[in-house]
């Protein structure tokens, strides 16, 4: 009775020393407990899809006109910063901005500042997710479901909630 009671004792060291060990390895990764955010410059967005543009001038609560040094319209801009606080991804706010033409066709969906993994982030531009949205005009981008998030499900879903978001206030508020 005693050799069982000893041969318990030690198979629970033997479950809990493994367990304890994953724990903390765990508790190491990076993830919900570290948080960094990631900078991103809006005027670096905007510049990527029209590199002549010098100003973004805000037209009402969702459009910005994007504007070169000559006052020219270039396209249209759209964020979600300030409206979608409640859109959690895997860490935090997953704030979209999206770059239009002056017709009104997207050119860019991008994430902005945030506190998103940057691998899952990167994971997801080189499997084309940001990319859905390109060269559709917002009827089309309304019926763009993605399938697929290739490990990074909680940021997809909460930037193409973002987006959602962006298309229906957008389109109702179109600039004229």
């Amino acid at each position: 009775m005693q050799c069982n009671i000893l041969l318990f004792k030690s198979m629970k060291s033997f479950v809990f020393i493994p367990f304890l060990f994953f724990a903390l390895v765990l508790n190491a990764q990076p993830g919900r407990n570290r948080s960094v955010l990631h900078q991103v410059s809006n005027k670096d967005l905007v510049q990527s899809v029209f590199p002549e543009a010098v100003k973004v001038s805000k037209i009402n609560d969702y459009w910005f006109s994007v504007v070169d040094s000559k006052g020219k319209t270039l396209g249209y801009a759209l964020s979600s910063e300030h409206f979608c606080e409640n859109v959690i991804g895997y860490q935090a706010q997953t704030p979209v901005m999206i770059i239009t033409t002056k017709k009104f066709i997207i050119k860019k969906v991008a994430l902005l500042s945030h506190h998103e993994s940057l691998g899952y982030v990167q994971i997801l531009e080189r499997n084309g997710f940001f990319r859905l949205w390109d060269e559709k005009t917002f009827t089309e981008a309304e019926t763009v479901k993605p399938d697929a998030y290739s490990g990074a499900t909680m940021t997809a879903k909460a930037v193409n909630e973002n987006v959602k978001f962006l298309l229906d206030k957008g389109y109702k508020t179109k600039p004229r």
